[in-house]
């Protein structure tokens, strides 16, 4: 079979060219080839660039140049074409110098045949073959490098490559990206040099760990110092590849997930702090129900017995530790954010200047009271009250810090807060907000104390110095006028809790404030009373203030003994007072239905606690609520006030 390739013969003497071309022809293989013919060394070199051919013969004496010389010009033009030298002597050192150039193969004239020719031939184009085979994997390894190194390089992931010791060998460039360390700064030191050292027992197991398990992956979260000096926390997944050749290291992907553990954390302290508000309201609730009875019936008879009576003083002792308890609900309410505010569009600039006397009194001279005020602070719809009850119970909490004195700094800003910080710092939306931060030169807190402060009754100090609700209400006030409070503190550097609180959406908000009878005097009642009261002993109670007033009282024990008995009742029902809270149907639907049947009837709501939902929906013109517990003489006056408020009257109804 003959085969067609392109093949050149170079030689100064044209009967030795035609010689080599005429042993070709007679070729089985070859003999079907085009052959072409140079005599000199520049055509030889012009044809070789503009020509492919398959081989070439080239004859080691061309002129005053040899054949060497035109190979290595050849191969200076990028030319790959196999060349086989061809000389009259077969001396051993041409052979070597022939194959040095470059030359796919020798052959002496002496020992020209077809048979010579063809081997040579099939060896020159297998080598060609192989050059190629080798410069494609070349080309493909390449490649395969560069993608490699373009999808380590660019990963959002950190790539390391670790020795038996835990010494860093790789890196990949994102390091510093998410540690801020170049690859220099990390390369030939132990990764446990940037362990957090918490971390370092555990680590240290799962790295021997991954030693005696090669090929397996072994996860583990780490933290590691950032070249800022803070600490990254990374998910990381190692697999032991030391006893592979081709990579000999540990292999590790680590992910930063620091703003992903933030966010986890920000939701679990939520989550937490709704739980432990919810029950805290809820045994508020049942306190409050407590103390009405206790507190009611201590005033009841405190107003019957003579002022020399022996039982004053014990009864004076029951409505005092009965007043105390009812301070502590009021804080837990506080916390659980289930408190009646009255919110007002408010200068927070002029709330604290006016608390200036006051704060440096609960602080002692020991403690400088230093105000830093922005001027031009935006307003913001808060409960002042409430506000200022923050501000004193975190200059107490800093007071508390400094013991041997210190300064207090009280700073107020309007701030921008963009997403990344409120994504990593407060759980607000980005925006505008007015910040109120109140930092002391106190001792600080450690993280383990930071992420507690908050709870109700978690307290670091001495046994008899605190309850732990100051804090705790300090939470639950700037949640429920719809802020938030984030405090930043360190061990020996103090602490700053910074109050974050969106403002007013208008400054000429309207705000109106509960007028009761201006002299508070006492009015006695003739008007018809539903009382409606699950708990027996604040029924007993209230039925007793309410006679005694001279009301006519009908009483129900829920709901649906309320109905029974409004639908019985031939005559007018003047005001309906009623439990928020009770089985089978609660106060705010039994409002609706009795109101709807006898639409010239108050209504009094009272509980323990106040759901901002609930109070917000049901508290419509002629309706009004009081907060348990309550003395006989607040209940009083406030059914007083409710019976005699204008029927078309919105004014505020709360207590």
């Amino acid at each position: 079979m003959t085969l067609r390739i392109r093949i050149l013969v170079v030689d100064d003497a044209r009967e030795h060219a035609e010689m080599v071309v005429e042993f070709l022809r007679l070729s089985e293989t070859w003999g079907g080839a085009q052959m072409d013919i140079a005599t000199t060394y520049e055509q030889a070199l012009d044809a070789m660039q503009r020509t492919a051919y398959d081989v070439a013969f080239f004859d080691y004496m061309l002129g005053a140049r040899d054949g060497l010389a035109l190979l290595r010009d050849v191969r200076g033009k990028g030319v790959e074409t196999p060349v086989v030298v061809l000389t009259s002597r077969g001396a051993e050192d041409v052979a070597v110098e022939a194959m040095k150039a470059g030359a796919a193969d020798y052959l002496s004239k002496v020992h020209l045949s077809i048979e010579a020719l063809e081997r040579t031939i099939h060896h020159a184009l297998a080598l060609r073959e192989q050059e190629r085979q080798r410069q494609q994997a070349e080309a493909a390894l390449r490649s395969s490098e560069e993608r490699f190194r373009a999808l380590v390089e660019n990963s959002s992931d950190t790539l390391l490559l670790l020795d038996a010791e835990g010494r860093v060998t790789y890196v990949t460039p994102s390091s510093q990206r998410h540690l801020g360390w170049k690859g220099e700064d990390l390369i030939g030191h132990s990764i446990f040099d940037f362990m957090h050292p918490d971390d370092h027992d555990l680590v240290g197991t799962k790295f021997a760990e991954a030693l005696q398990r090669p090929g397996e992956p072994i996860t583990q979260q780490v933290r590691l110092k950032h070249s800022d000096g803070n600490w990254r926390v990374m998910d990381g997944v190692g697999v032991n590849r030391l006893h592979e050749p081709s990579v000999g290291a540990i292999v590790v992907n680590a992910r930063d997930i620091t703003d992903r553990r933030k966010l986890e954390d920000q939701l679990w302290h939520a989550q937490k702090m709704e739980a432990v508000g919810q029950l805290a309201g809820g045994v508020a609730h049942d306190f409050n129900n407590l103390l009405t009875a206790i507190l009611g019936y201590a005033n009841l008879l405190l107003d019957e017995l003579p002022p020399q009576d022996p039982l004053r003083n014990d009864l004076e002792e029951i409505r005092s530790a009965g007043e105390r308890a009812a301070s502590l609900t009021r804080q837990l309410l506080a916390f659980s954010r289930r408190q009646m505010l009255q919110p007002q569009v408010v200068d927070i600039n002029t709330l604290v200047a006016g608390m200036q006397k006051l704060l440096r009194r609960l602080v002692t001279e020991h403690v400088e009271v230093v105000a830093a005020l922005a001027p031009d602070l935006m307003p913001v719809r808060v409960d002042p009250s409430s506000i200022e009850q923050v501000l004193v119970n975190l200059a107490v909490n800093a007071r508390d810090a400094m013991p041997k004195g210190g300064r207090l700094t009280i700073e107020t800003a309007n701030v921008d807060l963009d997403g990344s910080y409120a994504k990593t710092h407060v759980p607000l939306e980005p925006g505008r907000y007015v910040m109120i931060a109140v930092g002391d030169t106190g001792q600080g807190m450690d993280e383990t104390t930071r992420a507690r402060i908050f709870e109700p009754f978690f307290t670091t100090k001495e046994q008899g110095k605190g309850i732990g609700l100051g804090l705790a209400t300090v939470y639950g006030i700037v949640k429920q006028n719809g802020g938030y409070i984030w405090v930043y503190s360190e061990v020996g550097h103090g602490s700053v809790f910074k109050v974050y609180l969106p403002p007013a959406d208008s400054p000429s908000a309207a705000h109106s404030v509960t007028r009761e009878d201006a002299a508070g005097r006492k009015k006695f009642g003739w008007e018809t009373v539903l009382l409606v009261e699950d708990e027996d002993a604040v029924r007993v109670l209230a039925r007793e203030v309410l006679r005694r007033n001279g009301y006519v009282v009908l009483e129900a024990r829920h709901g649906i003994d309320a109905l029974r008995i409004a639908e019985r009742h031939p005559d007018d029902i003047h005001l309906m007072i009623t439990d928020l809270v009770m089985p089978h149907m609660g106060g705010g639907e039994l409002a609706k239905r009795l109101s709807a049947a006898r639409p010239g009837m108050r209504v009094l709501f009272m509980s323990g606690y106040t759901d901002h939902e609930v109070m917000h929906r049901d508290l419509t013109p002629g309706v009004a609520f009081v907060q348990k517990p309550f003395t006989p003489e607040v209940f009083a006056r406030k059914v007083r006030h409710v019976l005699d408020m204008q029927p078309t009257s919105s004014a505020d109804r709360r207590a």
